[in-house]
């Protein structure tokens, strides 16, 4: 299970659902996150390796202000 901002993340969905379920990440966020690190649209989130996790998780805290902000 990913937990990302303090949210733990849905295994079973898409990464681009999923980061919705962050307070403050809406679907183009989403989409612009995704693409920003050359993730899939289609991959889920227990596909993700740690390290991409990880580069979500940072891209998240520096960039973008969400519910633990």
């Amino acid at each position: 299970m990913a937990r990302i901002a303090g949210v733990n993340l849905p295994t079973n969905k898409r990464v681009i659902i999923a980061l919705t379920y962050i307070h403050g990440i809406g679907r183009t966020k989403a989409v612009e996150i995704a693409d920003k690190l050359g993730i899939d649209h289609t991959r889920r989130v227990q596909d993700l390796s740690d390290a991409e996790v990880l580069k979500i998780r940072e891209t998240i805290d520096t960039d973008h202000t969400v519910e633990g902000d």
